[in-house]
């Protein structure tokens, strides 16, 4: 993998239409699950109780949260692009956000990114990114959707 640097309008403009890359592989573990759960007061027993999941469970183990799952794209979409000589960024939303599969305990996750397009408001970049969170050995992707930036840069 190699990481994409993007430093100005320009740069993205090069982009447009293309892949961007993969990020590394994380691993879902029953503890970072736990601690999403305790952030987020959202203790339901698919998530948090292995022995009842097992048991009672559709999925016969416990499930991230699919708002864990997108959590992790800021840590994921950096082993992607670096995108540098900014003065700020703001994460402006999210687009066709649909969650298709859910991510078991243990899985590794990966996030896929394609630019769909990129735009120069007055200074302030808009990008629109076309994302999956690929699950290994899985066909289907944990969610997909277009993830909206802004980047303001120096």
């Amino acid at each position: 993998m190699s990481l994409v640097r993007i430093g100005s309008f320009e740069e993205f403009e090069q982009y447009i239409g293309k892949d961007l890359g993969v990020s590394d592989y994380h691993q879902i573990t029953q503890e970072q699950i736990n601690q999403f759960a305790t952030a987020t007061l959202d203790h339901q027993w698919i998530h948090t109780d292995p022995v009842k999941a097992k048991v009672e469970g559709a999925f016969g183990d416990t499930i991230a949260h699919g708002y864990l799952t997108l959590s992790i794209v800021p840590y994921l979409w950096g082993q992607i692009v670096d995108v540098h000589n900014l003065k700020m960024m703001i994460n402006y939303g999210i687009e066709s956000l649909r969650f298709a599969q859910a991510v078991l305990v243990n899985n590794e996750v990966r996030l896929n990114a394609n630019l769909k397009s990129v735009v120069n408001l007055r200074g302030t970049v808009k990008a629109e990114v076309n994302v999956k969170l690929e699950i290994k050995d899985q066909k289907k992707p944990a969610f997909s959707g277009v993830l909206v930036f802004l980047y303001h840069f120096q």
